[in-house]
């Protein structure tokens, strides 16, 4: 699902803690040395996220966010910025040249450049944290 967030709404606040759960705590920040991710080009997207990236040749960012129980991709196209909230048991990350975010029947593919390599400690986070939630609900072997 993807919001418009531009603007402060309190019903989306109340809709992404819903689906992702609420920020981390500062503490929490602290401890693990950031929740968020810097800034990446997005290279290709699919066809129905195509309305909210730069249609002509300008560079559209993104950067990725961590919550309990997903992940916000916010991206900023011109002046508006939405945001995709995927919870973790919709995501699916692949690892090709660049690396590409899959959930919903959509996909965003990153760049593999200066900006993306500077990320790789936070994707080690992410990863850790969908494994983490992955194994509240792994099925015992018989």
């Amino acid at each position: 699902m993807v919001l418009d967030t531009t603007y402060s709404d309190k019903s989306n606040t109340q809709l992404i803690n819903d689906v992702v759960g609420k920020p981390f705590s500062l503490l929490e920040v602290f401890k693990m040395k950031g929740i968020g991710s810097k800034r990446m080009v997005i290279e290709e997207v699919s066809p129905n996220l195509k309305q909210y990236v730069n249609s002509i040749s300008d560079i559209t960012y993104a950067n990725l966010e961590l919550r309990p129980n997903g992940l916000l991709v916010r991206i900023n196209k011109g002046l508006r910025n939405y945001t995709w909230i995927i919870p973790f048991y919709h995501l699916v990350i692949y690892k090709s040249n660049g690396s590409s975010i899959h959930a919903q029947g959509k996909f965003i593919r990153f760049k593999n450049n200066i900006n993306f390599k500077e990320n790789k400690s936070f994707f080690k986070k992410l990863f850790s944290k969908k494994i983490e939630f992955d194994a509240q609900y792994a099925f015992i072997d018989s």
